[in-house]
């Protein structure tokens, strides 16, 4: 029980920030907050030199800033740095105070007697992704994935698991291709593609893609893609020139933005009935099961 209880805290509080292989972007520029309240911003230099003294002893670990900007909350300053170490790297997340001295490291959590509705309803409205369950399912589990992603790779088996012990729940896909991978953008745009095609052909494709993503690089993708769709019973030519259209563009560039707006930051992401899981690898499947169930029996 006591050990049941510390993985259902650690689901409640883990957020998907890892970005294995990916490489960092450089810092983008401040944004004005939502309110129109000021924020005090710490600048580049002063993150920089913040990590310099926290990380400096370590020669083995790098950062590269990705972005500072406001919260979501007022009066305090979000500041993203991506970790590099010989393991791999790690978005690290800081909310700096007003004051410029002191900093919380993690996320800011949804919190209120539901806490979870406004991700519901805003995934209610703007899912389009391929689905499988029944459409009226009192459960509804979303996967943010990005098929060039490793740890969405490793995810799979969990996940698969998770729909196959529960066939009462719906469950969609919605591509969200990080800008750090050189081809999953053009993996998303296949896949659209491939879903828009066959939805049962569909799964297939994404579950070929990650069986194949290390033969895949940004030179081989369209050949490598094009025969997986082939061979998934979809005409792999089709695909490919579906996938450079503008109109599958913009479908992707709506499922990026629908995850950034329920505060998607890695992959994957699953949203069960709202409620955020990352490291969904390391999330034993009876937890998973639990958060489930729960969620069907405080209905829709």
């Amino acid at each position: 029980m006591r050990s049941s209880l510390i993985h259902l805290i650690i689901v409640f509080f883990l957020t998907c920030n890892l970005l294995t292989g990916q490489s960092a972007s450089t810092a983008k520029p401040a944004e004005k907050p939502a309110s129109g309240s000021a924020v005090n911003l710490p600048s580049e230099a002063t993150v920089d030199s913040f990590m310099q003294q926290t990380f400096g002893y370590e020669s083995q670990i790098s950062w590269k800033i990705s972005s500072i900007k406001p919260a979501p909350v007022p009066g305090l300053a979000q500041v993203d740095v991506v970790l590099a170490s010989p393991q791999g790297q790690q978005l690290s997340r800081l909310y700096v105070t007003a004051d410029g001295e002191h900093a919380v490291i993690g996320d800011i959590i949804p919190f209120g007697a539901r806490p979870f509705d406004p991700a519901k309803k805003a995934l209610e409205k703007g899912i389009t992704g391929p689905s499988r369950g029944p459409k009226d399912a009192a459960v509804t589990i979303v996967e943010f994935g990005d098929l060039q992603c490793p740890a969405c790779k490793a995810a799979q088996p969990a996940i698969e698991g998770l729909i196959a012990s529960e066939p009462n729940a719906r469950f969609v896909f919605q591509n969200f291709p990080l800008e750090m991978h050189n081809w999953a953008a053009k993996g998303a745009a296949y896949a659209d593609c491939v879903g828009q095609a066959s939805n049962d052909a569909f799964w297939k494709f994404i579950a070929k893609t990650y069986e194949t993503q290390a033969d895949i690089t940004a030179e081989n993708a369209d050949e490598k893609l094009t025969a997986l769709a082939d061979g998934v019973g979809v005409k792999g030519a089709d695909m490919a020139a579906c996938a450079s259209t503008p109109v599958t563009k913009a479908h992707v560039e709506a499922s990026l933005a629908l995850g950034k707006a329920v505060n998607v930051t890695g992959t994957p992401t699953l949203f069960i009935n709202g409620r955020t899981i990352g490291n969904v690898s390391q999330v034993p499947a009876a937890n998973l099961k639990e958060l489930v169930d729960f969620a069907a029996k405080q209905g829709k």
